[in-house]
């Protein structure tokens, strides 16, 4: 079967008066019938040859000869599947692009001819005078084929998208992000290595009091440096130094007594009031003052890398012979007997003479928080979110959900980082289950500069099983949070937390610091603020969530 174009049919050499002569359909199909040339299959190989057509085939494969009264041929079997090897002799080659294909061999001398293979060619006509055999089309050329080649190509452009897609992401836009993250790795796994205290330290490389190196710590963003090899021997020197003189507390609402130690350094002393498993019951900013809980947040502090909370340690005083011997007449007018336990009531608002503190006999356990130089003048702040302390009455913040857009345009929380610092200190906050921060210190003229600094966390671990998430309402409501507190957070996720805070307490004058159930609770919460996180993010983005914060601001 011959398909054939509307051009002139081009089969070979069927005489030489053939090849120049112009003729029809008809008369090409009565030329081929004389000549015993009945079929030509569409692979090119005659299915029936003349008696002067004789094929001596080769047993070594698809090489062949082809006999043409007298000449001879070699040519590769070029039919679809088969060895697509090149023509010799007299074989005029076919166009791999066009697919056009011309007689394999011509006898010399002109006359009859084999046809090794006929092929259909497509396109114009390009010889005067010829007729074209279209050539079945192959496999590689089909609609089909073509088809799987577009996908192909189409997935091969969409793998590059997403390849340069993440490359834009990791190496890009991840540039900066991945060198914050390994930044606070270091300084996390430098946090764990720092993190066990040495019981008993002392200073023995330099020649100055533990108050004075203390005090070269304060900085405008930190209490003390992430490096604090002297660490465990200024709390040894607060845990044990001698008491020169005792007073009645600073104003406010809790009981305390205002301590100096020898050298003059001032520190503010909390009595124990509640055993470690006493649950306060009521709101969450309800019951006495836990010295405990300023033990655990100081340390708490350190863990997430704040360093924004005056160093506290445990401390066990005698009544009876360290402090009433020193102690003033105002706070001396205070003491009392309870059975055998000597005990006092200070001076406070909510101080009463009927609920003092009592030791166990003469000695009483506290804790002790060293106070911040003087060089470095404190400045009170009204807390954004703090809490109106009315029954029945709501603060703003507590039925606007928008109320952080309001803050936003407020000084100091305009610019700078101190809405930063609320938000760390909410966190901070809720993890401790401290909702008694209706007021914060910074230093004073700083113009917003100042870190928030963590005082006053002794309303804290008084309920373990309850969770204030109002407390995280900074952190919701404003939806945004640094990229080192985020990072450190998830450091500490999975018992890591819990983990850091027994080990850092474990040599505390006063250790066990926490019951087990305030442990547990910290892990607890800390998936909750992590999530609250995540929730942020999902709901406008990483970029609008994670804020890159890290200013360093010089000592003065």
């Amino acid at each position: 079967m011959v398909f054939v174009t509307e051009g002139p049919l081009l089969v070979g050499d069927i005489g030489h008066h053939l090849w120049h002569q112009q003729s029809t359909l008809a008369s090409a199909s009565a030329s081929a019938e004389y000549l015993s040339i009945r079929t030509i299959s569409i692979t090119g190989v005659p299915q029936h040859q003349d008696h002067q057509h004789q094929r001596s085939a080769s047993a070594s494969g698809p090489s062949s000869v082809w006999r043409e009264g007298g000449s001879a041929c070699w040519g590769r079997d070029r039919r679809p599947g088969g060895g697509g090897g090149g023509s010799s002799g007299g074989e005029k080659r076919s166009s791999s692009r066009t697919g056009r294909l011309q007689t394999p061999c011509r006898r010399r001398g002109g006359g009859h001819w084999t046809a090794r293979r006929a092929a259909v060619a497509v396109g114009e006509g390009h010889h005067r005078g010829q007729q074209r055999v279209r050539q079945p089309q192959d496999a590689s050329h089909t609609p089909q084929a073509a088809d799987m080649k577009l996908k192909q190509r189409v997935v091969v452009l969409c793998a590059v998208l997403l390849l340069l897609g993440l490359a834009k992401v990791f190496l890009l836009d991840g540039g900066e992000g991945s060198a914050a993250s390994r930044r606070d790795l270091r300084a996390f796994r430098k946090m764990e290595a720092g993190l066990a205290l040495v019981k008993g330290a002392r200073l023995t490389h330099t020649l100055q009091s533990p108050w004075e190196v203390a005090a070269q710590w304060v900085g405008p963003r930190e209490v003390y440096p992430d490096e604090t090899p002297e660490l465990a021997a200024v709390l040894t020197a607060l845990a044990t130094a001698r008491v020169e003189r005792a007073d009645v507390g600073y104003k406010g609402t809790q009981l305390k007594a205002l301590l100096v130690l020898d050298g003059g350094q001032k520190v503010v002393f909390k009595p124990k009031r509640y055993s470690r498993d006493y649950v306060v019951e009521g709101e969450p900013y309800a019951g006495y003052d836990r010295h405990n809980a300023e033990v655990a947040a100081f340390h708490l502090d350190r863990i997430l890398g704040f360093r924004r909370a005056p160093l506290v340690v445990g401390r066990l005083v005698n009544l009876r012979t360290e402090i009433k011997p020193v102690a003033t007449d105002q706070l001396v007018s205070t003491f009392l007997m309870q059975g055998n336990n000597t005990c006092f009531y200070g001076k406070c608002y909510y101080c009463r003479e009927s609920e003092p503190a009592c030791a166990e006999g003469e000695v009483m356990e506290g804790s002790v928080t060293l106070w911040l130089p003087d060089v470095w003048p404190l400045q009170k702040h009204r807390h954004p979110w703090g809490r109106t302390y009315r029954e029945g009455k709501l603060a703003r913040w507590e039925y606007d959900d928008s109320y952080c857009e309001a803050v936003k345009k407020m000084p100091p929380y305009d610019a700078g980082p101190r809405l930063l610092d609320v938000i760390d200190t909410a966190i901070f906050d809720y993890l401790i289950g401290n909702a008694d921060r209706h007021h914060y210190e910074s230093f004073q003229d700083d113009g917003g500069a100042s870190m928030l600094i963590l005082l006053d966390n002794a309303k804290s671990f008084g309920n373990a099983a309850l969770d204030e998430r109002s407390i995280l309402a900074p952190l919701y409501q404003c939806c945004m949070v640094r990229v080192s507190t985020w990072n450190r957070l998830n450091l500490l996720a999975g018992g890591v937390l819990s983990g850091a805070l027994r080990q850092a307490t474990a040599h505390d004058p006063v250790s066990p610091v926490l019951a087990e159930p305030h442990l547990a609770a910290l892990d607890r919460r800390l998936a909750a603020a992590i999530a609250t996180v995540r929730q942020c993010m999902e709901t406008q983005g990483p970029d609008n969530t994670l804020i890159e914060d890290r200013m360093n601001l010089p000592h003065p």
